[in-house]
């Protein structure tokens, strides 16, 4: 018997071996095919064909590692700014697109789908459509995202069934103090600035007054600016769409036409047949010419340039101190690829793409560092997206040049200290502690036990002394008076439109014209060749990601529940990216998620 198991044992042993194999040689396989298939890649394009445009998709700043979606045979779930805006410049130009079709709705995770990302996409929509090709935004569910995109359109179409949904722009954070209260988990912190307040979610069960007054500020100028383009394109009073929002909020097909906020109402299968007839198509089995979003940025991509050229960094996520993970910002990664662009003389310029709400300030400290080395040697500029606040402003503030976009959220000049202990919790659990120490704030940094009163005087001291840093480090590489930063500085968020009154940015403009500008102080004329980092990654750290990205991978739409998860997963990421070694952070508020 024990011969029978022995030898059962072994044989399902050997079994999961070769199926892990096999499923390993597979993977790789899959990958190596798809690569191939990209190198080989040449889409066709017929006379006479239609742009398709899918949005359900996230628009992120850094272009996508490896497309997962392309060996499941789904959509992207990403699809870089840059790319999207180059392919639409060429497709105004190219006589082989008759016009662009926009259909879907755009899907917003992490610091993609900003709307400074959209006001840029839109641009480029609109200016298709001023090269006199037709524009048409197709619509069945829309929100502010999907409609401020379609609203550039020459023709916006909304299903008989469908609606837009408009209320206006909205934050709402969630606070634990309450919870934390009830399970016992005590938070103490210390801050500099009174709207820093990033402290607020596990400190207080509502805003402050400072809150509040900041984020009414900062919705209402990017509220101003959604309403103000769409107004422009639509033929619409800012005032007429503010009633909108007020009273309508949700609007069917019949009252967006009535409205004017679309053109007409009709069937997605109307279009289609609308479609074939203008690109002479009538076999009733084929649909019109057209030619996807995807395929046509990888027909028109430039590839590697080579000689001098600009180096375009992407700080998308969270600034953490360390390597960091995919999604991260990691003081010690970026600083080394900084380095290594400094140095090397073939890059003449560098343009560094800001996406983040800030993180750990010795990070943060160590990433400025090198860019201020570059800068000695070379123009380095930033071009601001949907955040550059805190941390990402500290990286950005000695640039030789900063863009942002009107709906860009930055400032944040704050700095805070935050600590949880869990004495109260483990004796609910029945768990004790004891302590022996050489000194008396030996561990101070423990989480089985509150800090004392003279320990956070400590910390409040290095705290005060990193705030004092960094309104320094502004007033000296803006050219400010110090006394002028510290009125702007204490913790407030502003938008783009705001930071460049305040001077806390040069220019309101897109990634392209900070890349132009770079390319002019370079000496590399309108147009540079431009090399994104960073760089691709190898096939090994590929299948890493795979794997990890196989264990998240979602087989159909959210629910609420499923939703909710998600929430409580980015609250509890931003929480575990606080890794500080002093835990002091210059970061935006850890929950500005604007719905």
């Amino acid at each position: 018997m024990r011969n029978f198991l022995g030898s059962l044992m072994g044989s399902l042993t050997a079994l999961v071996i070769f199926f892990t194999g096999l499923c390993f040689v597979g993977l790789v396989m899959l990958i190596a095919m798809a690569s191939a298939g990209k190198q080989d890649h040449t889409t066709s394009v017929r006379d006479g064909s239609y742009l398709h445009f899918q949005l359900d998709t996230n628009i992120t700043d850094a272009p996508s590692q490896m497309e997962f979606g392309d060996l499941a045979g789904k959509p992207q779930e990403s699809l870089q700014l840059r790319s999207a805006v180059a392919a639409l410049e060429s497709a105004s130009a190219d006589k082989r697109i008759a016009g662009l079709v926009l259909t879907g709705s755009l899907q917003a995770d992490g610091y993609g789908s900003s709307f400074a990302a959209l006001r840029e996409l839109r641009a480029a929509i609109a200016a298709f459509r001023k090269a006199g090709k037709p524009v048409i935004a197709y619509l069945n569910d829309a929100d502010t995202r999907d409609y401020y995109l379609a609203s550039a359109a020459s023709d916006v179409a909304l299903d008989p069934y469908g609606m837009i949904v408009m209320p206006g722009l909205a934050a709402r954070p969630t606070f634990y103090a309450g919870a934390f209260e009830k399970f016992g988990v005590g938070v103490q912190y210390t801050r500099v600035g009174k709207y820093k307040s990033a402290i607020e979610p596990f400190t207080r069960k509502d805003l402050s007054p400072e809150n509040r007054e900041q984020l009414a500020t900062l919705l209402g100028d990017l509220w101003t600016n959604l309403l103000g383009e769409i107004s422009e394109s639509r033929g619409l009073s800012v005032k007429d769409l503010q009633s909108v929002a007020d009273n309508e909020a949700l609007l069917s097909a019949e009252a967006a036409l009535r409205l004017k906020l679309i053109d007409r109402v009709l069937y997605r299968d109307q279009l289609i047949d609308e479609l074939k007839k203008k690109t002479g198509v009538s076999s009733a089995k084929e649909s019109f010419k057209q030619v996807s979003m995807v395929d046509y940025m990888k027909a028109t991509d430039s590839g590697s340039a080579s000689g001098g050229r600009i180096a375009l960094v992407y700080a998308e996520g969270t600034i953490v101190d360390g390597e960091g993970e995919r999604g991260e910002i990691g003081g010690v990664t970026f600083s080394r690829e900084l380095r290594r662009l400094r140095q090397d003389d073939d890059v003449k310029a560098i343009v560094l793409r800001v996406n983040s709400p800030g993180g750990s300030a010795s990070a943060s400290e160590m990433i400025q560092r090198e860019l201020r080395l570059a800068r000695e040697v070379k123009p380095v500029v930033v071009s601001m997206g949907g955040y550059a606040a805190s941390g990402g402003y500290w990286i950005s503030a000695y640039s030789t040049r900063i863009f942002a976009e009107p709906t860009t959220i930055t400032g944040s000049i704050g700095v805070f200290g935050l600590f949880f202990d869990v004495e109260k919790l483990a004796g609910n659990l029945g768990l004790s502690f004891d302590t022996v120490k050489t000194a008396r704030h030996a561990d101070v940094f423990t989480l089985t036990r509150p800090k004392t009163d003279a320990e956070l005087q400590i910390i409040q001291k290095h705290v005060d002394w990193i705030y004092d840093q960094f309104v320094g480090k502004v007033a000296e590489a803006r050219k400010l008076d110090v006394a002028a930063v510290r009125e702007i500085a204490q913790g407030r968020v502003w938008s783009g439109s705001s930071a460049l009154r305040l001077g806390l940015v040069d220019e309101l403009g897109g990634l392209e014209a900070a890349i132009a500008h770079a390319g002019k102080l370079a000496k590399l004329g309108d147009k540079p060749s431009v090399v994104e980092y960073p760089r691709k990654k190898e096939l090994a750290e590929l299948l890493a990601d795979l794997f990890g990205k196989f264990d998240s991978v979602q087989v159909r739409e959210p629910g609420i529940a499923d939703r909710l998860s998600q929430r409580l997963q980015r609250e509890y990421a931003l929480i575990n990216s606080c890794n500080d070694p002093h835990g002091i952070y210059a970061r935006l508020p850890v929950d500005l998620v604007i719905e």
